[in-house]
């Protein structure tokens, strides 16, 4: 349990928190439903050049079979996924910021982060012990100072509207951690490119026209590596830490995004900015330090994803294998009781009756 286990999800914020800024220097060239659009697209097309890439030059000793597959009976979880986050959530974004102002807006979407864990805590019934709450809220709360504007604060109509798309992506943070054991980079490209599909048509149907050259290769290339690559480490972590602890990771996004914001345009930040990055790493702190460990039972499982041979992985294989790890096939797991400390993750979604 350290801060290695937090890699995947810190780097997803950090990815995500870059574009932003990267994002602000073509305002002006793209107008803002479209940029999203392109964004969304950038990420769906250049994952799927990288996983046809992966196919004709990967190792069958590591993907021994086709992986390119999302289960029929995932399916749902995957389109309501993305229905949730890539067209619900954008379009009551657009709709809020017409009546928010954007200091209002920057406060609000620290929400996301709350009703994400809160669902998956409440609905799903992952555990969180008293070190994961008071993380998340000194998380919370950075965020909110960080995006703090005195003069700002006040709130319209549009504030529910921009409640209900950070409903909307809470909601498609749990239902993706659904579909999570699947291939990380094909989950992130269906999304993409089905999210980027759906807001690029609003785009055009509300009248907008393709940038210049120049200013279209900047949004897909941004949006590769700040949707794409970092969507994909997002599922990574979903699957390894459990959703409310991977959305709470991902918070400290806009805190990667001042400071990325403050290299582009030099300039000494206030004492909101030191207050809120000390308590975002409080936060990460916290939740470095948990330690989760009980005599726990797993129930017989059959699931892919990429994995070595652990406690939890003791199988036989159906296909000639090296011996290389970690490698990546559909595998089956007996039923299994033991003790180790361990996060909610896909292996682990069991109760917590005491």
């Amino acid at each position: 349990m350290s801060i290695r286990s937090a890699t995947p999800a810190l780097a997803a914020a950090l990815l995500f928190g870059a574009s932003t800024p990267l994002a602000k220097l073509l305002i002006g060239n793209v107008t803002p439903v479209l940029l999203a659009g392109l964004l969304y697209l950038g990420s769906g097309i250049g994952l799927a050049i990288l996983l046809a890439l992966r196919h004709l030059i990967r190792d069958k000793s590591v993907y021994p079979s086709k992986v390119l597959h999302i289960p029929p009976a995932e399916l749902p979880w995957l389109l309501g996924a993305i229905l949730f986050g890539g067209v619900f959530g954008p379009a009551l974004l657009i709709l809020g910021l017409v009546q928010t102002s954007a200091a209002s807006a920057s406060l609000l979407l620290n929400v996301e982060g709350v009703m994400t864990a809160v669902i998956a805590w409440v609905i799903f019934k992952e555990n969180a012990d008293y070190r994961i709450v008071l993380g998340m809220a000194a998380i919370v709360i950075g965020g909110v100072l960080l995006s703090w504007e005195p003069g700002g604060k006040t709130f319209s109509a549009g504030s529910l509207l921009i409640v209900g798309a950070c409903l909307c992506w809470a909601i498609d943070n749990n239902l993706t951690r659904k579909v999570s054991t699947n291939d990380a980079m094909l989950v992130s490209c269906l999304k993409g490119l089905l999210a980027g599909a759906s807001n690029t048509a609003l785009a055009f149907i509300t009248g907008a026209s393709l940038p210049s050259l120049a200013a279209l290769g900047s949004s897909l290339v941004i949006g590769l590596f700040g949707y794409g690559l970092s969507l994909t480490l997002f599922v990574v972590a979903l699957r390894t830490l459990g959703t409310a602890r991977t959305g709470a990771y991902f918070s400290v996004a806009p805190l990667f995004g001042v400071i990325i914001s403050l290299v582009l345009w030099p300039d000494m930040p206030g004492i909101l900015f030191w207050v809120a990055a000390a308590l975002m790493a409080l936060g990460v702190w916290l939740h470095v330090q948990e330690r989760h460990e009980h005599e726990h039972t797993h129930e017989p499982l059959e699931h892919s994803h990429m994995h070595r041979h652990d406690a939890h992985h003791q199988h036989e294989h159906t296909f000639a294998w090296d011996g290389k790890e970690p490698h990546s096939h559909p595998h089956h797991h007996d039923a299994l009781t033991h003790t180790h400390p361990h996060y909610p993750d896909i292996h682990h979604q069991h109760s917590h009756n005491h």
